[in-house]
Parts: C-alpha cells; structure tokens; sequence
C-alpha cells in the first residue's frame, strides 16, 4: 500500500502548480501540500520536496484554464488568500473540476463553493486596495504608499496602477507581508524590504516625504471636510465601505486616527 506525502513547496503559486503537477503524474496519495518553513510532519506520511518547475506549472494553469476559464481565476484568487490549508482545498477543487465532464461550477459541493467564495473575498479587496491607496512624494521622486491588506493583492493591483500612473515612479509595500511592487517607468517588479518606520497618515512630518507633498495633504484634508454635510453623513454605510481598519493610510481622514 502506497503511503501518504505531503508535498512541500516554496510558496510561489508556480510553485504550487507544480507540486499539483508531480502530485497528479505521480498518482501521489496526498495528505496535504505545505510552504517550506510552516512544515508539520503527519504521523503517516512522507515529506517529498517540489522543485519549482514553470513549464510544469503551466500544463496546470493551461489544463485548468481549458476546462473553465473562471476556474483559474477562481484558484489564483483564492491561492492569495493565505487561508489556512488553502493548498489542499484547491488540490481537491482542481481534481474535481478536471475529473468533472458536466458543468463546471457546482455549487452544491462544499469545496467547490468555498472556494468560489473565498475567491470573491479576494476580489473585494483587490477593489478596495485600487480606490484606498494614497500615495505620498518621496524625496527621491517615487511616489510611495503603504497598505495592509486581509490578502495577498499585490499581485492583482499591479495592472491597475502601472496603466494609470505610467510616467511616474511608484512603490506600493505591503506592511504586512513586508515586499512591494515597484514600478520604475518600465516595468513592475516585486522588491523586499524591511522598513525601519511605516508611514501612516499621521500629524507628525516624515523626513522621507517633500514639504510640498504635506501641503498638497492639508489641502485635500480640508477639501475633504469642506464637501461633507454632516447632517447627511451615514455613519454606518460609510464605514462599511471604508473600514475602519484603512483610515490610518487614507489622507483624508488624518483627523479621525
């Protein structure tokens, strides 16, 4: 009797493609797929470390993608959410989808659900991330903006901003997950860091920013106040729109954390 593996990968979404790859070419017996560095040794299964191979990741991606154009956005979306045990449930929902000759969204099957909902999540806060970011004047001319998103969105916001802002330079970090995308009048690249100071929109002037970047600021915070009548204000729609959780980057409500 074949014994269980669990695949261990590098956390790249390539990566991951390729051990659903090996895991299918193989006939593996799967436990679970995991990142390298979050290991955790089942009791009756092997580790077996993947390799990533692009060439191999994409006979999944084209596999996949044959068989339901909005499945592989739905798998990519749904792969940055980071959730707990994520790789498994795509694993399950791709040897479903792939295994399935009828429709191609069943809503009644939990996974295939699950990770249809998930996916949406990740959509929502691709769009909001597009509308709450603020960029703030370097003194070295890039423009420069913080976010701390419930997921892994980079990646998905990179074409909106790289269309929209072509001739200036600009880096988005991630505060959470510590990298950003940087776009240099060319290209978009992903760079690390490990900033010393993050910059939330707060009273107290940074000497990383230009002075006329703080005056544009205060203009746009009085505008701000200027156009809202409070008597219309609806609290609690608004807040649902712009969570509480983005004011501390968004400049216009400076005042309010």
């Amino acid at each position: 009797m074949k014994n269980a593996t669990t695949l261990i990968y590098d956390g790249s979404f390539n990566g991951f493609l390729t051990a659903v790859f090996i895991a299918f070419e193989e006939k593996l017996k799967v436990m679970d797929i995991q990142k390298n560095g979050q290991t955790q040794n089942g009791l009756f299964s092997e580790n077996e470390t993947i390799f990533t191979h692009v060439e191999k990741a994409k006979r999944v991606w084209n596999g996949v993608r044959n068989k339901s154009y909005n499945a592989i956005t739905n798998i990519y979306f749904a792969f940055l959410s980071e959730a707990e045990g994520i790789e498994m449930m795509l694993f399950e929902y791709i040897k479903k989808l792939m295994a399935h000759k009828g429709k191609q969204s069943d809503f009644s099957d939990e996974t295939m659900l699950y990770i249809s909902q998930m996916a949406r999540k990740v959509g929502r806060e691709k769009h909001r991330m597009e509308a709450f970011v603020r960029f703030q004047l370097t003194k070295d001319d890039i423009y420069f903006a913080n976010i701390e998103p419930d997921f892994d969105v980079l990646p998905l916001i990179s074409k909106h901003f790289r269309n929209r802002y072509t001739d200036q330079q600009w880096l988005i970090y991630d505060v959470k997950r510590k990298y950003g995308i940087f776009y240099n009048l060319e290209r978009v690249e992903l760079i690390s860091l490990n900033l010393s100071e993050i910059h939330f929109n707060r009273s107290r002037k940074s000497q990383t920013f230009t002075e006329g970047e703080y005056d544009y600021q205060e203009l746009w915070n009085n505008y701000f106040k200027s156009t809202n009548i409070k008597s219309r204000i609806n609290r609690k729609l608004h807040t649902q729109h712009v969570p509480k959780r983005y004011w501390k980057y968004l400049s216009e409500k400076k005042e309010a954390v």
